[in-house]
């Protein structure tokens, strides 16, 4: 892999290898970076730090060229809602022993939704984050809060720039926050990536600032620009096609932030799924797209 492309995919994190197996995956993917949850995204059920292999994990990182994990919070978490007072105190709580323990992984980076209002309206949304980012940021900690750009699906938030901006502009400590930068939520958003992306990037300078992307979510889209159905398809097999997020991969603006791939894994059968994403990288390591990946994944997993 190039030193100079920071690029990965979502793996798994699972027992007994843990933060070991996570970067054994990576790296069997020949990739430079990825991202983990620290437990089940759909539950709060964590293991103890001392049962995760981290240091084991960090120095099979290091051996193996390894160079950025990222982690991302449980969907779990939403710091928007003004309606349930125990959902929010959840949420703070367990987003700042995330923040613990993603920093204790050597993370710079936690990325999360922002929230969904459920029907508060926006505005309300906005200033019940800012309340819950504040009390979850420790000044002292290294660890960014990676705000993620939204599709926009039912009362999400985070959909623009603007919203996005607010936030950080209402926390007291902003420069403990940064943006993930998700193409496929972007486009569902109504920001032509495919076409415009060099536009787009200043836009999101203009209102927010270059230096606050930390992160890039690269996955295609099945869905149409403005869309705001947030479905993830692989890499050129979608709306905003090859060309566009191998550009992206490789713009050299954006050379220090690690370009991670969500894209779903390739259904064989009822009972056999192939994960796509070492052949993803491949593709975009040699900026070549290879319209039979699928079917070539697929028939490989046959032949097994």
């Amino acid at each position: 892999m190039s030193e100079e492309l920071l690029l990965g995919s979502h793996v798994g994190m699972k027992a007994p290898d843990m933060f070991l197996g996570s970067a054994k995956e990576a790296a069997a993917n020949d990739e430079t970076a990825f991202m983990v949850y620290t437990g089940a995204p759909q539950n709060s059920r964590r293991k103890p730090l001392d049962e995760l292999e981290i240091p084991a994990g960090k120095e099979y990182m290091h051996s193996h060229g390894l160079r950025e994990v990222v982690v991302h919070a449980p969907y779990i978490i939403n710091l928007a809602n003004t309606k349930k007072p125990q959902s929010f105190g959840f949420a703070v709580d367990f987003l700042r022993k995330e923040v613990e323990r993603s920093e204790a992984m050597g993370a710079t980076q936690i990325v999360l939704h922002p929230g969904s209002h459920v029907g508060a309206g926006v505005d309300a949304g906005l200033q019940q984050i800012i309340k819950g980012l504040n009390q979850v940021i420790n000044p002292e900690q290294q660890i960014q809060i990676a705000l993620e750009t939204m599709a926009g699906k039912g009362t999400e938030l985070g959909t623009s720039f603007e919203q996005l901006q607010t936030i950080i502009a209402g926390v007291e400590h902003p420069e403990k926050l940064s943006v993930t930068f998700d193409t496929c939520h972007t486009y569902d958003a109504g920001y032509d990536v495919k076409d415009d992306f060099a536009g787009v990037l200043a836009e999101f300078d203009r209102v927010i600032g270059l230096e606050r992307l930390k992160v890039i979510h690269l996955n295609d889209d099945k869905n149409p620009l403005g869309s705001h159905k947030d479905r993830h398809e692989n890499i050129g097999f979608g709306t905003i096609g090859f060309p566009a997020l191998n550009a992206i991969a490789h713009d050299e603006k954006l050379a220090a932030v690690p370009k991670i791939m969500e894209t779903p894994a390739i259904k064989v059968n009822d009972k056999v799924k192939v994960d796509p994403h070492g052949a993803e990288v491949a593709m975009l390591r040699n900026q070549q797209f290879d319209p039979e990946m699928i079917q070539k994944l697929t028939t490989a997993a046959l032949e097994d």
